[in-house]
């Protein structure tokens, strides 16, 4: 199965990513979180249920840990990380993941 949404596509059996067709390295973490965001295009996650769910255990209140697993995913996926097309935050909420791209 796989995940299409503009030019990132997400291949589930494999574990990979591409965007443009170029082969984009994730850590198993970072996978997860873009793998939940893609998941529901346009829901806005908090830091708190993206820690719950990724790390399988109550959130602990350290906000950098999520923030800094969405810095690095953005610095792979984004032409321009400080201005986010993908992976887009949701001031004083969390993150989504945005549906307006297309899928296919």
């Amino acid at each position: 199965m796989k995940i299409h949404y503009g030019d990132i596509v997400i291949l589930l059996a494999t574990r990979e990513l591409f965007r443009k067709q170029k082969k984009i390295d994730l850590s198993f973490t970072e996978f997860e979180i873009l793998h939940l965001l893609m998941r529901s295009p346009g829901r806005v996650f908090s830091k708190e249920q993206i820690y719950d769910i990724i790390w399988n255990e109550p959130y602990s209140g350290d906000y950098n840990v999520v923030m800094r697993h969405i810095c690095n995913i953005r610095e792979k996926i984004e032409d321009d990380p400080r201005h986010p097309v993908y992976i887009q935050t949701v001031r004083g909420v969390g993150y989504r993941f945005n549906g307006n791209l297309g899928s296919e």
